[in-house]
């Protein structure tokens, strides 16, 4: 498993679904800046239209919309449909999350706190979401929203040091005696 950040603002990304799941995903896949995602669900509940709006396709993807993206998530599929558009994105080389079917899944979403800029993310790689949740509740009353403006201060002192010709080693000592106040009192 590699855990990677992954840039959303320019791929194309499907969520297929509907359901308490589906809606999770798609709030998921916006907090994430996915600008170019597309949902669709074949019989869409009033609460996906309204969360979807203009984004929701009241239909299954067609093969030719599923090749064309290049991140497919599926939640609240029967068992058959999840399958099928895994095997077809599998080969065209489309990561795939089936909600809750690990081995349908190529990557795998990751309960996160966000802080601005700040991202702590848990992943128990599929074996127990209420794992990776417990541990983000925690992360979440250990790192409060103050966290966006401790990774302001350490970004702006990082480039003054940058500019200041500071080595790396130089950078990180200095962040960490700015962030240690605040690490000891968790």
């Amino acid at each position: 498993m590699l855990p990677l950040a992954l840039e959303l603002g320019s791929w194309p990304v499907v969520l297929v679904g509907d359901g308490p799941a589906a809606l999770k995903r798609l709030d998921l896949l916006r907090a994430s800046g996915a600008a170019l995602l597309t949902v669709y669900a074949a019989e869409p509940s009033a609460a996906m239209q309204a969360a979807a709006g203009a984004l929701l396709v009241p239909r299954w993807p067609t093969d030719a919309e599923v090749v064309a993206t290049r991140l497919l998530f599926l939640a609240g599929l029967p068992n058959t449909e999840n399958e099928r558009l895994v095997a077809l994105g599998r080969a065209h080389r489309v990561l795939c999350n089936a909600e809750d079917v690990p081995h349908l899944c190529d990557a795998y979403a990751l309960s996160i706190v966000r802080r601005g800029n700040l991202m702590l993310a848990v992943s128990t790689e599929g074996k127990s979401p209420a794992v990776a949740r417990i541990l983000r509740q925690w992360l979440e009353k250990r790192f409060g929203p103050e966290w966006e403006g401790h990774l302001q201060a350490a970004a702006a002192q990082r480039n003054k040091l940058r500019a200041q010709g500071a080595t790396p080693p130089q950078i990180t000592a200095a962040t960490a005696a700015l962030l240690a106040p605040y690490l000891e009192q968790g």
